[in-house]
């Protein structure tokens, strides 16, 4: 492997504890289409390919439910009006992104958040130092399809082995590794250690200053 030039991140679980606010938005458009509410545990469970599939899962009989796509409307707009309400990012890692791109790495959001949400969150969190943000959109595949990592890569100038793959989940290692890139598994995210080591996980990470450990 050739030097480590490049971090590309997912977003959710990762940079940002999005988890009640997802949670909030979720049960708000279950509310307004009669229909029943989910715990913070089931959405944290749901989370990790993208909304349309966390409603699909929170709504009852997800898509065949004749009102799931105005349940999953009212979500989309209810939550780029509330994604902020509660989001912050975890402890540790504002500095570590500051220490990356003081040592000249490149970094990039990788996310199967919708492509709206993913641009405004990483431009209000992490706009000094976070550039490329990526998120679901018409014409490119999501996680854990390459297309949207090989994206980050191309628009960063890198190449998969100048570059490492920092997720939460199972989604993230199965994306890393149909990238042929590593992936670091991160713990203060949405999976456990065990869950995480149970999907492939071989890399695990404690906190965010490890990532400055990472060559």
């Amino acid at each position: 492997m050739k030097q480590i030039k490049a971090f590309i991140f997912d977003l959710d679980g990762t940079l940002l504890d999005t988890l009640q606010d997802l949670y909030l938005c979720c049960n708000y458009a279950l509310r307004t289409h009669g229909m029943p509410e989910r715990t913070l545990e089931e959405v944290c469970n749901f989370v990790g390919n993208g909304v349309k599939k966390l409603m699909e899962r929170s709504v009852p009989d997800g898509l065949s439910n004749p009102a799931f796509e105005d349940a999953f409307t009212t979500f989309r707009q209810y939550y780029l009006l509330h994604s902020l309400d509660n989001t912050h990012p975890y402890p540790g890692i504002i500095e570590a992104l500051r220490e990356l791109d003081e040592r000249g790495m490149k970094l990039a959001v990788v996310s199967n958040k919708f492509y709206k949400a993913t641009q405004e969150l990483c431009r209000h969190f992490f706009n000094d130092y976070i550039k490329i943000a990526i998120g679901e959109r018409e014409g490119i595949r999501k996680k854990p399809a390459p297309d949207t990592v090989v994206e980050a890569m191309r628009q960063l100038g890198v190449s998969p082995d100048e570059t490492v793959y920092i997720g939460d989940s199972d989604v993230d290692i199965t994306t890393a590794r149909n990238c042929n890139i590593p992936c670091i598994s991160v713990l203060w995210g949405f999976r456990t250690k065990e869950f995480l080591l149970e999907h492939g996980a071989t890399t695990l990470v404690e906190h965010p200053h490890q990532l400055l450990l990472i060559h």
